[in-house]
């Protein structure tokens, strides 16, 4: 038998990993120069959160033993959020509060992203939000190439089954 506090452990671990791995997945080169996502902080910011989303949305699915890995992911995703305000400079004082918005922002935005993918096959919902979300709302900008990439990536996270307890595997963009 496993004590509680090794299986905490292993969670925060796990959750760490996947974190990690959302934020390699989320800088991938390709996802700006194939793809067409800005290489802005907010650009970044909605591609961190979208992998995010699918990891733990994955989790979600695989239940109770599944439960304390996706906080151990949420919690990672949010700690690095406050770390990266505070490196762009952003005050004590201010933190609290743009930390608050970046919650809102996640919920907000994994409701969406839920929505537009059990909404397929029709890709009218999510094709918008890629584009008002990760493109910005950019006159022009096309969001089929993202909307791909999001369903290959939801599709081969969730192929992955219990693996993904071990850790996470991507696509390349």
């Amino acid at each position: 038998m496993i004590w509680p506090h090794r299986r905490e452990k292993a969670a925060r671990g796990l959750g760490r990993e996947l974190c990690d791995s959302a934020v390699r997945q989320g800088r991938a080169p390709a996802l700006y120069s194939k793809l067409g996502a800005p290489d802005t902080v907010e650009g970044r910011f909605e591609l961190l959160t979208l992998h995010v989303i699918l990891l733990i949305d994955v989790l979600r699915d695989l239940g109770a033993e599944a439960a304390p890995s996706s906080q151990a992911l949420f919690d990672a995703y949010v700690r690095d959020l406050d770390g990266a305000l505070r490196e762009m400079g952003v005050g004590d004082l201010t933190v609290g509060k743009r930390m608050r918005a970046l919650g809102r922002a996640f919920y907000g935005r994994a409701a969406a992203w839920r929505a537009a993918l059990m909404a397929l096959p029709e890709r009218a919902e999510l094709e918008t939000l890629v584009w008002r979300t990760i493109l910005a709302g950019e006159a022009g900008a096309n969001p089929a190439g993202l909307a791909d990439y999001a369903i290959a990536c939801r599709e081969a996270l969730a192929a992955q089954g219990r693996g993904i307890l071990e850790g996470a595997v991507w696509l390349e963009p």
